[in-house]
């Protein structure tokens, strides 16, 4: 029995070739009554498509990108009481964003992983499989983003306004400016250390920028640059609470740490010593990972859209594809404070 092609689902579902094709592309752009008459001629003979043969003839491949670093942080697995519903880490948030949007208008989705420090190589290795890609800032050197810019479409995802490229941020300064003013006019707390993360995360930089503006309305002293500094995993978090109890200066009424991660992994290295959080040390984190609501005590955040940081890419970059010329576009989604117990709000 020979394999089935495209030419024979166009001829038992009654429509053209090109209707095919875009019940793969774009669904949406295919009227229900013909989607289902397409997906019934394709279940009867069994037609799996043939992603190399559409992409030889139309110069597209069918794949989005992302190009992300590995964030896996080996203090969420051991947590005893966890599911995997409850692991779901900021990148994971994102990486589902896109790939159910992606799917959505038939693209499959790519990802490239930047931890080993060859994100660079890596993205221009894959860039000839792509037909657009989303970049997490500063995860790409600048020369290579150049490259693959002229090869195709790409999206930023934080970092700096780049009038070069579309780009989706969240308002991390914003967010953190309301929770750091909580913290100080809601519960009083004066003396309060900021956990950033590493000097070339735009994200972690510009929620110190809000941490610092919440100080300059309140008059109180404002730091250079953030106390201490952490990868953003469980493990920076419990360095942090090490390095701040074990150090000579006046222990602060609150820790502010850059991300959830970070302020789950102090919440447990303050129980270990005995030190009640928010009694004697509030904790505050950024993102409003899953994990969050289940630390001990449940972890007060800023809660970011991290699906739908996922989901703005994917419709720029469909948009782009469709219009390269274009004026390029930067979207701000909001956050919102999420206030929990860790910083003395009860429930």
């Amino acid at each position: 029995m020979s394999t089935p092609t495209v030419y024979d689902v166009a001829a038992r579902a009654g429509v053209s070739i090109a209707t095919v094709s875009r019940f793969y592309r774009n669904p949406g752009a295919v009227r229900p009554e013909t989607r289902d008459r397409v997906q019934a001629a394709v279940d009867e003979l069994g037609y799996v498509p043939s992603g190399t043969a559409r992409g030889l003839a139309n110069r597209t491949t069918g794949v989005l990108g992302l190009c992300f670093p590995d964030f896996h942080d080996a203090g969420v697995a051991s947590a005893a009481h966890a599911d995997d519903t409850e692991l779901m880490l900021y990148s994971d948030e994102v990486i589902r964003g896109m790939q159910r949007a992606a799917g959505r208008h038939g693209y499959a989705l790519l990802l490239t992983n930047s931890r080993e420090g060859h994100a660079g190589e890596q993205l221009a290795e894959a860039a000839g499989r792509m037909d657009g890609v989303a970049v997490l800032s500063t995860t790409v050197p600048s020369e290579t983003l150049e490259v693959v810019s002229r090869r195709l479409p790409v999206v930023m995802l934080a970092g700096q306004r780049d009038d070069a490229r579309d780009q989706v941020q969240v308002a991390n300064s914003k967010g953190q400016l309301e929770l750091t003013r909580h913290l100080i006019v809601d519960h009083g707390l004066r003396r309060l250390t900021f956990v950033g993360g590493p000097s070339d995360s735009p994200d972690c930089e510009a929620r110190f920028r809000g941490f610092l503006a919440a100080h300059r309305e309140a008059g109180l002293p404002l730091p250079e640059q953030p106390h201490l500094r952490g990868d953003l995993t469980q493990a920076a978090g419990h360095q942090a609470v090490a390095e701040l109890l074990d150090g000579r200066g006046e222990r602060p009424q609150g820790m502010v740490l850059a991300n959830d991660q970070m302020a789950v992994g102090a919440l447990r290295a303050l129980a270990s010593r005995g030190i009640r959080a928010p009694e004697e040390m509030a904790v505050t984190g950024f993102d409003g990972i899953a994990l969050s609501r289940l630390a001990q005590p449940a972890l007060t955040t800023v809660r970011q859209p991290m699906a739908r940081l996922g989901k703005e890419a994917v419709e720029l970059l469909i948009a782009r594809l469709k219009d390269r010329k274009r004026a390029t576009v930067a979207r701000l989604l909001p956050v919102k404070v999420v206030r929990r117990a860790s910083c003395g709000c009860g429930a």
